[in-house]
């Protein structure tokens, strides 16, 4: 005979059962069919807490709790400012805590970035597979206790319904109650709200009841040297001094034509020079320091020879020449053409690609783990998204670009306010403060206050909901002057995206058709 399930191990799946429906009736009440605001970040927090509460290895374990202390920090982000890069780092912080107690090692970042590829695959039909093993359970033991009784709730479900239709007949009061109940219909709207409650309850079944992951271990180890084909200590001693040289040659016609005034050619002016030449020399040092990983790993012969290490130092040394000149040249398009959320966004990973540089040179001087450089990386990485999510990038570009545009005597281009109309609340404050200047033209004023109220007809429905209500959005309106707060401009369709005034089709007087005869 099977043995039962447990009756501690039913009540637990059945809990989780109960809580998945919880939270899927908690975001149906929060954000279903609106734009969520800080209500996201309430919904995070009690996303985390239920999963601590239902997972009590999580409660066992310190590298869940502080995993889980990150969630909470993103949860914080999200009541803040809710952001799609926060909600990503929440979701990786949550999985990570569910499925760190079951690995005796934490491992290094590949192997996380595997286990959460898998954990993400795996989680679209966790549900399906745990109500096939449940039902596979159910058929060992024998029926339900339910299903026991079912015979025995015939006679009252039928003759109850029976008495209840007599009833209904001969009292108006009952019959008018029952008539008042219908089923729900089966609109557009109702389809997406079970599907939106399928989303729910599959996403956060996934840190209920996480998958047992088995990847065959792959630790980045000291001695992982591969040997690559036709790559040996001769051919990367050459590479190294042509690159080096080359790279000499780049250094140093950058140095003379930012710092000593050599001219450009014919038709080209500085900023374009800058633009031109900022991405692709990021690309050329990664390149290099792809180079630099794989041929000398730890153990190979290029990592062991003076000459080799000596070259690459050198190299990195340049490649690091190369990314400071690769940020000037951003930084100087910048203060020509002004700042956007991308270029923002560029010059951290300029910043980042130095970093990851330094990290592979320390690695082969120090004989460093690959899992060291690998954790290095991904920790920098991790450090520099989490301060994104928090920042207000938008906001930075267009309090920059409004105090270095060409009409508040800047030496930028015109302001793009097209630009900033698209930044939406980020750019509600500079643009304030750019109309109270007492030197703009009437004219320029005239736009950046139409902007500032197409920006606020958008905000002000949204603050006034309590579910799309957002924290750092409240904070702006408060900046604001009280007189500010107000639209005057009716209808924003008669206005284009920088301010200016649509200009309304004139009709063309009826002309009377002269008569041939």
């Amino acid at each position: 005979m099977a043995t039962p399930i447990p009756a501690r191990a039913r009540w637990r799946f059945q809990a989780k059962i109960a809580a998945a429906l919880a939270l899927a009736a908690l975001a149906d009440l929060l954000f279903f069919d609106i734009q969520a605001g800080s209500v996201l970040g309430l919904f995070a927090l009690v996303w985390a807490a239920v999963t601590l509460a239902t997972q009590p290895a999580l409660q066992r374990d310190q590298r869940a709790w502080a995993l889980l202390a990150l969630a909470a920090l993103m949860a914080g982000v999200l009541a803040f400012d809710p952001n799609l890069l926060a909600w990503s780092l929440f979701w990786v912080s949550l999985a990570m805590a569910v499925l760190v107690p079951r690995y005796a090692a934490f491992g290094d970042a590949w192997q996380w970035f595997r286990r959460l590829l898998l954990h993400g695959l795996t989680s679209l039909v966790a549900p399906l597979t745990d109500w096939m093993r449940v039902q596979r359970l159910k058929g060992r033991a024998g029926r339900m206790p339910i299903m026991k009784y079912a015979p025995a709730l015939i006679l009252p479900l039928v003759g109850g319904s029976l008495f209840l239709a007599l009833f209904a007949e001969a009292n108006p009061l009952i019959s008018d109650a029952l008539s008042g109940i219908s089923a729900p219909s089966l609109d557009g709207n109702t389809i997406w709200r079970a599907g939106f409650w399928g989303i729910i309850v599959v996403t956060v079944w996934a840190s209920l009841r996480p998958r047992r992951l088995r990847l065959r271990p792959e630790p980045l180890q000291q001695g992982d040297y591969v040997p690559l084909p036709g790559i040996g200590l001769a051919s990367v001693t050459l590479s190294l001094v042509l690159f080096n040289l080359m790279f000499a040659m780049q250094n140093g016609l950058d140095l003379a034509v930012m710092f000593a005034g050599v001219a450009l050619p014919d038709g080209m002016t500085y900023a374009e020079y800058a633009h031109r030449g900022a991405y692709p020399l990021i690309v050329t040092a990664l390149l290099a320091g792809g180079f630099v990983l794989m041929t000398t790993q730890p153990g190979s012969p290029m990592a062991q020879s003076k000459w080799v290490r000596g070259l690459v130092i050198g190299w990195t040394a340049q490649n690091l020449v190369l990314v400071a000149f690769s940020i000037v040249r951003t930084l100087n398009y910048v203060s020509a053409y002004l700042l956007t959320e991308m270029r923002v966004a560029a010059l951290l990973w300029m910043g980042l690609v130095g970093l990851g540089l330094i990290l592979i040179t320390v690695r082969m001087v120090m004989g460093k783990t690959s899992a060291w450089l690998v954790n290095g990386t991904a920790l920098s990485a991790m450090a520099v998204h989490v301060g994104c999510s928090i920042a207000d990038l938008g906001e930075i570009s267009a309090r920059y670009n409004v105090t270095h545009a060409r009409e508040v005597g800047g030496h930028g281009v015109e302001l793009d306010l097209c630009y900033l109309n698209h930044l939406g609340p980020a750019a509600l404050v500079p643009l304030a403060e750019l109309q109270m200047r007492p030197d703009l033209q009437p004219g320029f004023r005239a736009r950046v206050d139409n902007v500032r109220q197409q920006i606020l007809i958008e905000l002000l429905p949204e603050q006034a909901d309590w579910r799309s209500w957002e924290w750092r959005n409240a904070l702006r309106l408060r900046q604001l002057p009280e007189n500010l707060r107000k639209i005057s401009i009716g209808d924003p369709r008669g206005f284009h995206c920088d301010g200016s005034a649509v200009a309304l089709a004139t009709e063309a007087p009826a002309t009377i058709p002269i008569d041939a005869e």
